[in-house]
């Protein structure tokens, strides 16, 4: 059951929105093979703003989502594609629906 989660906001650099873009959507098979990671999101906020959301059963899932190999992708290319700091806020999460594909 989604417990806690993960708020980041990002801010691409100017000119580089499209490879911002690109780079997170490349990030979905990484959080495939998270175990731990329920659900992963990456959004676009609005002109040049990103976001991930992601979603954990317990504090162990989430530990190892901020270690693993998106945050390690992340770390590698943020100075690259993004003007600050990836914002990392951890959310606790109230309420969801189910899937109902």
């Amino acid at each position: 059951m989604e417990a806690i989660g993960l708020l980041v906001r990002l801010q691409a650099r100017s000119g580089k929105e499209a490879d911002a873009e690109a780079f997170l959507k490349s990030a979905r098979p990484l959080a495939m093979d998270e175990k731990g990671t329920l659900k992963w999101y990456a959004i676009k906020l609005g002109p040049g703003k990103f976001g991930i959301f992601d979603t954990f059963a317990n504090e162990e899932g989430r530990n190892a989502h901020l270690t693993g190999e998106i945050a390690k992708a992340l770390g590698t290319r943020a100075d690259e594609l993004f003007a600050a700091p990836p914002q990392v806020e951890k959310v606790e999460v109230l309420a969801s629906t189910p899937f109902k594909g």
